[in-house]
């Protein structure tokens, strides 16, 4: 079983919300999504997706993930696509990070490996938990009773997490509206929920203490991301009193083992693009086990194809570490492909279909803008 040929495709995924909002007054009204297809040999085709969540939220944005892909696509040509540990090795010979550009070829091989042999990718990242996965919501920033009601919106949706994004400048509130939105997020908290409070890497140790003294009492969240610099994160770690995820600085393997060895959160977003693909995802997984971290798995954002390899990963996560998944399917209008997921009543179970377990509209997705091979 060879890789003959890659197709690329560039896609327009505008948000479902009208507008994003982040901290530092970052905001976003569509994503720029990069997916790929590869057919091998026999037939077998793999999909995968890129979506970065802009140029502004950590060092990745489309073009250069396109720009990527067209470094890495003719390395991949002839190679045997269920050697994800080997295609992973090659690709990082050939271009040196830009894990972004190389999570849709990472995938598309994962799709095609389990096409291949007849099972679903959860399967073989160690077999499903077949326990229900709870989603997450994701509430950006804004009035704090019109996040309550978007929480309130998600929940009748099914949502069991709530991502609540935070970070404002002082010149918009501040520490003073952050404590209010949270306040307000979690306001109507049932429960078996679990609240996430994201500063997106937006406060500094000073801001996070003057928010936090200002909560009121009881209030159950993790902060996540909430400076943007290792030094501040382990010095508002050792002072802030609730618990701390990681994400925006945790991009590579090794900075998985670092923050457990410096005991620098609680918690991490595997973020599946973040990381390059599966393979380094399930190894992440595996670290954060071995260190006692739970996450959440989620992506930068995307379509169908994204929420696949979401669930795909999720569902090997063990039930015990496991907070959430994010359907980011669900984040967008343009529905790129089916995926039938049973929904039950603490959150989703993927369908027995092979592979990513997706039938891809390929109508939506337009012509290739670059093609390698045959």
């Amino acid at each position: 079983m060879k890789i003959t040929r890659i197709d690329l495709y560039q896609v327009d995924l505008p948000y479902s919300g009208g507008t994003y909002h982040l901290s530092g007054g970052r905001t976003y009204e569509s994503f720029d999504a990069s997916i790929v297809k590869i057919t091998c040999d026999d037939g077998t085709e793999g999909w995968g997706e890129s979506t970065p969540f802009g140029p502004t939220w950590i060092a990745a944005h489309a073009l250069g993930a396109r720009a990527g892909i067209a470094e890495l696509a003719p390395a991949l040509l002839g190679r045997d696509p269920r050697q994800v540990d080997r295609i992973n090795d090659l690709m990082d010979a050939t271009l040196v990070g830009h894990n972004h550009a190389k999570t849709p070829l990472d995938v598309a091989c994962w799709d095609a490996f389990g096409k291949s042999v007849g099972l679903p990718v959860s399967e073989l990242l160690g077999g499903s938990t077949g326990v229900p996965m709870p989603m997450i919501s994701s509430i950006y920033a804004g009035d704090p009773e019109e996040m309550r009601r978007r929480v309130a919106e998600h929940r009748a949706r099914g949502y069991r997490g709530h991502s609540v994004k935070i970070g404002a400048t002082e010149s918009e509130g501040g520490p003073a509206l952050d404590a209010e939105r949270i306040a307000a997020s979690l306001a109507d908290k049932r429960p078996g929920e679990f609240f996430i409070v994201d500063a997106n890497g937006g406060l500094l140790p000073e801001t996070a203490l003057r928010m936090a003294a200002m909560l009121p009492p009881g209030l159950d969240f993790v902060l996540e991301a909430p400076c943007a610099t290792w030094r501040e994160t382990l010095s508002l770690r050792k002072r802030f009193p609730y618990p701390v995820f990681l994400d925006e600085l945790v991009v590579q393997e090794e900075d998985v083992a670092f923050a457990a060895a410096h005991d620098a959160a609680d918690g991490i977003g595997l973020k599946i693009s973040k990381f390059g693909g599966l393979t380094p995802g399930r190894r992440v997984r595996d670290i954060a086990r071995a260190a006692g971290l739970t996450v959440s798995v989620q992506d930068t954002v995307g379509s169908t194809i994204a929420f696949a390899a979401i669930a795909q990963l999720g569902a090997a996560v063990p039930e015990r570490m496991l907070r959430c998944i994010l359907n980011s399917e669900d984040m967008v209008t343009l529905k790129t492909a089916r995926f039938d997921v049973l929904r039950e009543a603490g959150g989703i179970l993927l369908p027995d279909a092979p592979g990513l377990g997706i039938e891809v509209n390929e109508d939506v997705l337009g012509e290739p803008v670059a093609v390698w091979g045959a």
